[in-house]
C-alpha cells in the first residue's frame, strides 16, 4: 500500500508557496519538503488540519492511496 501526497498539486492550484503554507501552519519549510516528498512516517490531525484550512480543502484532496500489485483484488493479507 502506498500513500500519496499531492500537496505539490494542492500548492500550485491555490498559487501558493510553500514558504507562504509552513508559516501559516507553524512548521519549518523542511519539515513542509519532507512531507511533500512523502519522506514523513505520520502528520498530525492539527497539522493537517491547518493544510486543509489554508489550502480550502479536504484532507482527501492532499492524501491519496495507490495499492500495491496484488491488493487491488480486495486480499490485504492480514486482520486488524
Amino acid at each position: 500500500m502506498a500513500i500519496l501526497i499531492n500537496l505539490d498539486l494542492m500548492l500550485a492550484k491555490r498559487k501558493l508557496k510553500s514558504r507562504e503554507l509552513a508559516a501559516y501552519v507553524g512548521i519549518t519549510e523542511q519539515n513542509l519538503s519532507l512531507l511533500k516528498s512523502g519522506k514523513v512516517k505520520g502528520i498530525r490531525f492539527s497539522t493537517l488540519e491547518k493544510i486543509c484550512e489554508r489550502l480550502a480543502c479536504q484532507p482527501g484532496d492532499i492524501l491519496s492511496w495507490v495499492p500495491d500489485e496484488g491488493e487491488a483484488d480486495g486480499d490485504a493479507g492480514e486482520l486488524l
